[in-house]
């Protein structure tokens, strides 16, 4: 029997309390998907967990549930996608802070993956979360009651979103441009490459495995756009603004390194007011959908009011 989506409306949601059962809900599902094991590949998948469960926030497998209820649907369809995701997030975080890239030492409080098990384990640990995604989407038993043409497509819309075309090839500009005079449309298209995309894919791709109509998926993947550029900037203002202890890594880093941040291309308070009129845009755009799209347009302001 399907179950309707719980309706959620401005005076019943808590948001905290929201976040934090869909976290568990995530972390449960990803402990299933993702268990200790024994054997000649132990070691590699006790690197993959070290950083899978290091204390996230679960954003965008809450963001891929959250798109599949806005459009109609149920969560338990779209669960399997929701922690692929997060399971490509993680892998991006472990490359992200080895010594050829960002070289990082923290990571959600606790010393990197690459300090841990050593930069040849780390580098084969995300290796290991990115195909065990791909994977995870492709298991039959887990997604039975997803229909094959609404797989592939939510499937070659994440391979897009993570790709060359998207996370890699943001971050690669994100490299390239280090210490090179802040350029304002450069700063925007880095963002919405190596952070957005995969956000703005996570809702959409859940409004897809929700059953959404295509007025509803175009709406909620404008909404993740938007969303997913704000969230970035938060990112960059927190690197000058964040305390290092409550954010779990060093504030200051990508000023240090001269990132292109939009702090460096547009000041703080320039930056501050493009971040709150991206999340305005991103809640007008969802003006279409019913209260089950609120905990969408809750998360899109509390992007500017998250400390980490």
């Amino acid at each position: 029997m399907r179950r309707t989506a719980e309706t959620l409306t401005p005076d019943t949601l808590d948001l905290k309390n929201y976040l934090s059962k869909k976290k568990a809900v995530v972390d449960s599902a990803l402990e299933a998907y993702l268990a200790e094991t024994k054997g000649p590949a132990s070691h590699v998948v006790d690197a993959m967990r070290y950083s899978l469960f290091a204390g996230g926030k679960r954003l965008r497998p809450i963001l891929c549930l959250a798109g599949a209820t806005a459009a109609g649907g149920t969560e338990e369809n779209a669960l399997p996608v929701a922690c692929a995701l997060e399971l490509i997030h993680t892998y991006s975080l472990i490359h992200d802070d080895l010594p050829v890239m960002d070289n990082d030492n923290l990571r959600r409080g606790k010393p990197t993956n690459h300090k841990v098990f050593g930069e040849a384990v780390a580098l084969l640990a995300g290796d290991g979360l990115l195909t065990e995604a791909f994977n995870l989407i492709a298991t039959a038993e887990i997604t039975q009651d997803v229909t094959a043409d609404v797989l592939l497509r939510v499937t070659s819309m994440i391979a897009q979103a993570s790709g060359y075309r998207g996370m890699i090839g943001g971050q690669l500009l994100d490299i390239q441009w280090e210490g090179k005079t802040a350029n304002p449309a450069l700063v925007e298209l880095i963002h919405t490459r190596k952070t957005g995309a995969l956000i703005m894919v996570s809702v959409t791709s859940g409004a897809i495995l929700g059953g959404g109509n295509e007025t509803q998926i175009q709406a909620i993947a404008t909404y993740g756009e938007k969303t997913g550029l704000a969230f970035q900037i938060s990112d960059d203002l927190l690197d000058i603004e964040g305390d290092s202890y409550a954010m779990g890594k060093m504030a200051g880093a990508d000023q240090k390194k001269g990132k292109l941040t939009y702090p460096s291309a547009f000041g703080l308070d320039r930056s501050r007011d493009i971040q709150a009129k991206l999340v305005e845009s991103a809640i007008e755009s969802l003006a279409l959908l019913g209260p089950n799209a609120e905990p969408l347009r809750r998360i899109a302001r509390y992007i500017i009011e998250r400390n980490k």
